[in-house]
């Protein structure tokens, strides 16, 4: 499909459920080229990516693309857990933008990670080794 079909898609889909912006759509559709890739798989026979596959992709991904505001990006395009992410899934799937098996179904999505843990720990350092102690005169 190309980019402007999938776009028209995309904005017909935001017209009824306006919870997530296009743009959770069109990186949500990146993340799974990107998981097919990093999982070896191509567009042959055996590509299908299951829900839990999708979200630790989707999580790498956001990490890679955004660093320590990937957290701050998603929510800001209604991308606030994985449940969320599932909705968008079964979204794209309900428009024929993605496919799925007989086995997908959103119980795939839920309670797949906590998203502030995934995208805030990361970039945590501990900077209690670099804590000098006062000097008292």
């Amino acid at each position: 499909m190309n980019d402007l079909k999938f776009r028209e898609a995309v904005n017909q889909i935001v017209k009824e459920d306006p919870r997530y912006s296009p743009e959770a759509y069109e990186f949500i559709s990146k993340a799974v080229v990107f998981t097919m890739l990093n999982l070896g798989r191509d567009k042959s026979a055996n590509h299908h990516v299951t829900g839990r596959e999708l979200l630790e992709g989707f999580r790498q991904y956001a990490i890679q693309e955004f660093g320590p505001m990937a957290g701050e990006i998603l929510k800001s395009w209604g991308l606030t857990d994985s449940t969320a992410v599932g909705n968008v899934v079964f979204n794209l799937v309900n428009r024929q933008l993605l496919g799925k098996s007989d086995n997908d179904t959103m119980s795939d999505f839920k309670n797949g990670f906590d998203f502030e843990k995934a995208f805030s720990e990361p970039f945590k350092t501990d900077n209690s080794k670099n804590i000098t102690p006062p000097v008292i005169v």
